[in-house]
């Protein structure tokens, strides 16, 4: 029986004819009917590969006996949004992809199991959101990381060489082609991998799942064995509510401070928790983040390896055998296995190579994301120190550039240098202030090429991002946030030994320029547009950037 033979009489044959005029049989209408979401497009390299990729699930649903019907969502690349207004909508469109799941799963209301095909940065929080929020048996896959031919310092010293009018165009591209050499997850521990790799470590998705190389007989066959796999979850009636549990989180921010994993990861993991009505905050990730040691370095925290090598070292599973004592091994997986059963089964692999360092001989022994507060950020501000080249020791102090946008910034950098000692800040570009929340990795990237100059903004950092870039600064500019008083020529202190960032001003200034911040102009956004809405119900980034509760 299935969740269409539940249906009155006349409703249900209904259903059933416009079902047969879509193609399918009216035996098909008898199995167990398992949506196929799927995120493919043209646009997007992650995604390009998800056309396959559902067609190879469809073979291992029909095997299992069961029907698969798809349809698809959106997937913004954050690539191609970065550097320009584009990106006020990446962020955005995480709460867009998991309404409109919402709204295909239950407006027809057919279906009795799922499965995700979704790759890249804020389409497999925003699916995994909607897995959590609509809870019938479901399963994950993404498309798997594209292989690179060069390693990421080639690339690096590419960019860098470009920005510096060193190579042209053309010859730049010409190197990325061999780094970006074909369809698949861009290969560098961004966002798009870290949160593969919390599906994985989530239980949601089967081992394997999350760094598979795209393109490879062995990521097809995972297609078909998910394919399988979400009917025999429809049997056993296993949902995402009895896997994802506050210890799966727990575990999945145990494992990205253990790979140095995205920043954004700090607003995907609580969102998603959100959905199931379960707290994750700023707070645990501090708490995880001290106790747990980091073992493996790939780009942007490396110069050599990327997700490939952590593919070839063995991956989720060898990670989570590695890290078995700060995890909790005993709960579900999609397979209805534990994670204990899971790493027993795979004790005799050797890995062709292996970056993943041992617990007891750790590159560091904790903190690599740091919670920073301070009267700067009184709810919390993240810096990433394990792609720091060199940890701070020392406070730094510097002198304050303030600008009020990305765009502010980007138009100064270009015919101006910055200049040592300084501390760039640019604001205005969090979460309802942007609107959008940018991700400012080309600031980054411009920021990094003189040795003394730090970042601070309300705006979201790559998981690409290094140096000292301190993002996610909350309460952001536009709520008001201490950002907001900063100006020119301000001093600031960053300490990460006493985890504090402050502006240096007497408490009676602060308190006076508190009461004269003016509004920054919007007018660009057009009225009708999306990001007008999105302004008005959007939480702080400390919350996840989770949609404002209407209760």
């Amino acid at each position: 029986m299935n969740r269409l033979s539940a249906f009155p009489n006349y409703v249900r044959q209904l259903i059933k004819g416009h079902l047969i005029s879509c193609g399918f049989s009216r035996a098909d209408l008898n199995k167990p009917i398992v949506g196929i979401v799927n995120s493919w497009n043209e646009i997007v390299p992650g995604h390009v590969p998800l056309r396959d990729l559902a067609e190879k699930v469809k073979e291992g649903v029909y095997k299992a006996g069961g029907v698969p019907i798809e349809f698809n969502t959106i997937a913004i690349c954050d690539g191609i949004a970065q550097g320009h207004k584009g990106m006020k909508y990446s962020l955005p469109s995480r709460e867009l992809i998991a309404d409109s799941i919402e709204s295909m799963v239950k407006g027809h209301d057919i279906f009795d199991g799922l499965v995700f095909l979704s790759s890249c940065d804020k389409i497999v929080p925003g699916m995994l959101m909607a897995m959590a929020r609509i809870d019938l048996p479901s399963i994950w896959l993404g498309a798997g990381p594209m292989c690179n031919y060069i390693k990421p310092k080639e690339s690096k010293m590419a960019r860098r060489s470009f920005l510096e009018g060193k190579v042209s165009e053309d010859e730049l591209l010409d190197i990325t082609e061999r780094y970006y050499p074909g369809p698949g997850v861009c290969p560098f521990l961004g966002t798009a991998n870290t949160m593969c790799i919390v599906a994985e470590v989530l239980g949601v998705g089967l081992p394997g799942s999350a760094l598979t190389p795209a393109g490879t007989s062995q990521r097809y066959n995972l297609a078909r064995l998910t394919g399988e796999q979400a009917v025999r979850l429809i049997e056993m009636g296993l949902k995402p509510s009895a896997i994802m549990t506050r210890e799966a989180f727990e575990d999945a921010i145990a494992v990205v401070m253990a790979i140095g994993g995205s920043l954004n990861a700090v607003l995907h993991i609580p969102a998603i928790a959100h959905e199931l009505r379960i707290e994750i905050s700023m707070e645990d990730f501090e708490r995880i983040s001290e106790s747990v040691p980091l073992i493996a370095q790939v780009t942007p925290n490396s110069d050599e390896n990327t997700v490939i090598d952590l593919y070839f070292s063995g991956g989720v599973v060898a990670l989570i055998r590695e890290l078995k004592d700060y995890l909790n091994l005993d709960r579900k997986t999609v397979l209805n296995d534990t994670w204990r059963d899971i790493i027993g089964k795979s004790e005799g692999f050797r890995p062709l190579k292996s970056i993943i360092r041992s617990v007891s001989d750790p590159i560091a022994k904790g903190g690599a994301i740091k919670v920073l507060r301070g009267n700067l950020a009184p709810d919390g501000a993240l810096l990433k120190v394990s792609a720091l080249v060199d940890v701070l020791k020392d406070p730094f102090e510097g002198v304050a550039r303030v600008f009020n946008s990305e765009d502010e910034f980007m138009e100064y950098a270009s015919s101006n240098d910055l200049k040592d000692g300084e501390v760039i800040i640019i604001r205005y570009e969090g979460p309802c202030g942007g609107p959008g929340m940018r991700e400012l990795h080309r600031c980054v990237e411009i920021i990094n090429r003189y040795k003394n100059v730090a970042l601070i903004t309300d705006g979201r950092l790559s998981g690409a991002s290094y140096g000292i870039s301190i993002a996610y600064v909350s309460p952001e500019a536009a709520a008001g946030g201490p950002l907001s008083i900063v100006r020119d020529g301000d001093v600031i202190r960053i300490d990460l030994g006493r985890k504090r960032v402050d502006l240096l001003i007497s408490e009676e200034e602060y308190k006076r320029r508190k009461g004269e911040v003016q509004e920054v102009n919007r007018s660009f956004i057009p009225e009708n547009s999306y990001l007008r809405y999105y302004r008005l119900f959007v939480e702080s980034a400390s919350k996840g950037a989770v949609r404002r509760s209407l209760e």
